[in-house]
This record gives C-alpha cells, sequence and structure tokens, in this order.
C-alpha cells in the first residue's frame, strides 16, 4: 500500500467505543430450528430446476454453509441432468452455467449457442427478458482466456440492460444496478449477501424462513466480528512510552500474535506456524526491497515494480493466514500449496495492486513512495497516464481469468481457492468507483456501520 498517512482513523472511534455485547442466546436457539424447517424442506425439493434456483438463493443470502451436504448433492445432479439441454430459458442456462463454474465444475459456454442467431450474434428476441440478460452477464464473467463467446454475452448483455435499466421495477432493478457496477462473480460477498437480503425480502413468493434465518446468521456473525473489533481496538497501549519507535511495538505485537495462535493450535497442527512466519518474512523482505529502491532513487521497470509490489500489498502473507487453522485433514498439503505463491494467489495479488495504483494515480504521491504500476507503465512506454490505465485495466481482466480458470485446474484445493478468490473480490469493494477506501474512508461509514454495528 502508499505510505501516505493521512487515514481518517478517528472516524472509527465512536464506533468502536459504543460496540455493545449483546446477549446471541436467542438467536442461537432460534437458528438452530430455522435450521431444521429448512433442512425439511430441502428435503422434499426434488425438481431439479427448483433446487438450482433454491442453491442460488442460500447461496446469495449467506446461508449456504449451514447446507454444504445439500449443496454438494444438489450440483451433481444440476451437472448431470439432461434437462437444461432442452431448455429455452436463457436464464436457466446461464444460472446452471454459473453455479458449476463456480464450484469448479467446468462447462463449456457451447450452452449458449442455442441462442445465437445465424450471424453469429445473440438473438434479438433476448431483448425482452430482462431477467435472463442479468443471468447470462453475471455466468459470462466466469469466462476463461479463449472465450469469445461469453466475451460476445457481456457485451450483448451489458448494452441492453443498460437500455432497460430505467423502466425495470424493484427490487430487479436494484440487481441490475448492482451488476453492472459489480457483476456477482467479482462482488464483495459479504456486501452482496447485505444488499440481497434487503432484495430478496421485496422479491413476491420470497421465502419467510429463509429471510428469517438469513438475517438472524448475519446478525450472529455480525456479533463475532464485534468481538473480534472490540479485541482489536483494547490492545494495551501503555507499553508504547517503553518503546523506541512503532517498529518495535509492531515487531513485538506480531511475536506475541504468533505466540497466541501457536497457543490455541492443537498440537498436532501448529506446523502452520512456521508457514505464517516464513509468510511475514518474505512480506519484510519486500518492504525492505522497496525501501532501497526509494533511498537508491531507482525507477523500476514495470515487470520489477508488480513481481514486487505483489509481495508487499499483503495478499501472499494473507492467503496464508486464511489457511492456517483450516478444519480439514489436508490443511498441511493446503499450507505448503499456498506458502509455494501459486498462480491463483499471484493472480488476487495483482487484482489488489492494480486497483489499489488505478485508484491512487490521481493522488499526489507522498515523498519516498515507490513508483506505482501506473507510473511505470508510463516510463516504459512513454504513454499517457490514461492509455497506461486502460492498459492496466486490461491487465487486470486477464487475472480475473486467471483465478476463473484455476478453479478447474485445483479444484482438489478449492475450498482454500475459494478464500483466495475472496480476497480478490474484496478489493472490488476497498476500491470502488476507484476510491482509495484505506487512504480516504468516509464514505465507507454507513458501509462500515451495517458490517459491524447495525443488525439487520
Amino acid at each position: 500500500m502508499p505510505t501516505q498517512l493521512y487515514h481518517h482513523t478517528k472516524m472509527w472511534l465512536p464506533i468502536c467505543m459504543h460496540l455493545q455485547q449483546g446477549s446471541t442466546e436467542w438467536m442461537n436457539v432460534q437458528v438452530d430450528k430455522l435450521k431444521e424447517d429448512v433442512r425439511m424442506f430441502l428435503k422434499t425439493c426434488n425438481n431439479t430446476r427448483a433446487r438450482m434456483f433454491l442453491l442460488d438463493t442460500l447461496q446469495r443470502l449467506g446461508i449456504d454453509h449451514h447446507f454444504q451436504d445439500w449443496i454438494d448433492a444438489a450440483l451433481i445432479e444440476i451437472l448431470e441432468s439432461t434437462e437444461f439441454s432442452s431448455s429455452s430459458s436463457l436464464q436457466e442456462v446461464s444460472l446452471r452455467f454459473r453455479l458449476l463454474r463456480e464450484h469448479g465444475y467446468w462447462l463449456s459456454p457451447d450452452v449458449f449457442n442455442k441462442f445465437m442467431a445465424d450471424d453469429g450474434s445473440f438473438s434479438k428476441y433476448l431483448t425482452n427478458d430482462p431477467r435472463g440478460l442479468l443471468s447470462l452477464y453475471n455466468a459470462a464473467h466466469l469466462l476463461v482466456q479463449g472465450e469469445p463467446i461469453l466475451e460476445e454475452a457481456i457485451s450483448f448483455a451489458r448494452h441492453h440492460l443498460e437500455s432497460m435499466s430505467g423502466s425495470l421495477k424493484s427490487p430487479l432493478a436494484g440487481e441490475v444496478k448492482r451488476a453492472l457496477h459489480i457483476p456477482l462473480p467479482r462482488t464483495c460477498r459479504r456486501a452482496e449477501t447485505l444488499h440481497y437480503i434487503s432484495n430478496y425480502e421485496k422479491e413476491e413468493g420470497h421465502d419467510p424462513i429463509l429471510l428469517e434465518l438469513a438475517k438472524l446468521d448475519f446478525n450472529l456473525l455480525q456479533y463475532v466480528h464485534l468481538k473480534e473489533l472490540r479485541a482489536i481496538t483494547e490492545w494495551d497501549e501503555r507499553a508504547v512510552s517503553l518503546l523506541p519507535d512503532y517498529l518495535k511495538k509492531l515487531y513485538i505485537e506480531l511475536l506475541r500474535t504468533f505466540k497466541n495462535i501457536e497457543a490455541e493450535m492443537p498440537r498436532n497442527i501448529n506446523y502452520d506456524i512456521a508457514y505464517l512466519k516464513k509468510a511475514i518474512q518474505n512480506n519484510v523482505m519486500g518492504y525492505l526491497q522497496e525501501a532501497e529502491w526509494s533511498h537508491k532513487n531507482h525507477k523500476p521497470s514495470f515487470e520489477e515494480q508488480i513481481n514486487l509490489t505483489s509481495v508487499t500489498i499483503g495478499t501472499p502473507a494473507l492467503c496464508v493466514c486464511m489457511m492456517a487453522g483450516m478444519d480439514n485433514m489436508e490443511m498441511k498439503q493446503t499450507l505448503e500449496w499456498t506458502s509455494s505463491v501459486p498462480g491463483p494467489v499471484i493472480a488476487a495479488a495483482k487484482i489488489g495492486r492494480f486497483m489499489n495504483d488505478i485508484a491512487a494515480f490521481e493522488r499526489r504521491k507522498c515523498k519516498g513512495d515507490v513508483a506505482s504500476t501506473v507510473e511505470c507503465y508510463i516510463n516504459d512506454h512513454g504513454v499517457t497516464g490514461e492509455v497506461a490505465i486502460a492498459r492496466i485495466d486490461t491487465l487486470l481482466e486477464v487475472e480475473w481469468r486467471t483465478l476463473n480458470q484455476a478453479r478447474f485446474e485445483n479444484r482438489a484445493m478449492l475450498p482454500a481457492l475459494q478464500r483466495i478468490i475472496g480476497l480478490a473480490r474484496s478489493a472490488t469493494f476497498f476500491f470502488d468507483n476507484r476510491n482509495d477506501a484505506y487512504t480516504s474512508s468516509k464514505h465507507l461509514r454507513r458501509t462500515i456501520e451495517s458490517f459491524f454495528v447495525k443488525p439487520i
């Protein structure tokens, strides 16, 4: 991240000072009851099409983690079903495509050939189907390199959704607006859950049990986040005066954090601390390299800069941290894979780096900052800032497609990969509208309050 220090930290103090510890016992009891009600309903849902739409609803409401066994079975059924081959519903075919690709099942884009005209473009009759176009638009963003039909799908769907957006009614209008801003496969999932709960409540025929479960589950997770936030904001600051500088304090806090994590880990799996320490060491070595470049007034090439700052943005270290303590038998294999900084981790890091640097380009640079990818591209190619940003936008799209491809190439690592993809998706939240929320966070206050303070 850039080294600017004019962050709006004071704005969060009132929020953190008023965190209240509420009782969650009644919510847990109610959630358990609602989960049983939903499980009974799932057993009666025998239609493949209905199961597919229900699966999507569970995901978007953020309650799918309660019903993973049912979802795994439903995905196999959706994959193997032949009824969709004859379906003329763009919404159904697109939803199936998106769900299967999201979960690491390869599905050819040829499934959309039935919706193409003789000239190779999408049929005009589809322009009267807003739900189908929205489903197509979201599904097509799971494309990989070399899928022109999906590139055409994005262009076609976007054009017609923009044309009809002014005439659509709520809640569909809200969904279209959000998708056109950030397509569903690239949204920050927690933010999307919050919006979808509100939209789902407005839909005719929505299931009140699912809605209530989603709200309670959101509030319970919010309570967990509140406790974590309280712990962070109540770190003991009394020892600051005893330390020579903030770097020593940071070092001491890091050591304390590692010791606490190691103490909480079962003895048979606390080897993950070694991976965490190595990831932090690599991150710090990157900072030292940046400092050396700055001290020597070195102007790195675009390739040098992206290779280094994809590390110093912190994504590789964060990815290792996210895998620590995973509840599965292959955790050591997962940690080894993640700490090797494989392609998906690099792609997620580049997504964060590119979005960060584009957002920061117009902002005045502080003395000592390392040149951004935008500036390095300008220096390498002698182009304007606008041209450099356009080119980096293209590279950004390549990295999203790399992450999509990884779902199929690393399906054995899908649980870990989903976390990495989630980290990349969070970049669209922090750098929304090319604003840098790390540096200027005033516009995020309402959203942060919704995440951490105000229950649904």
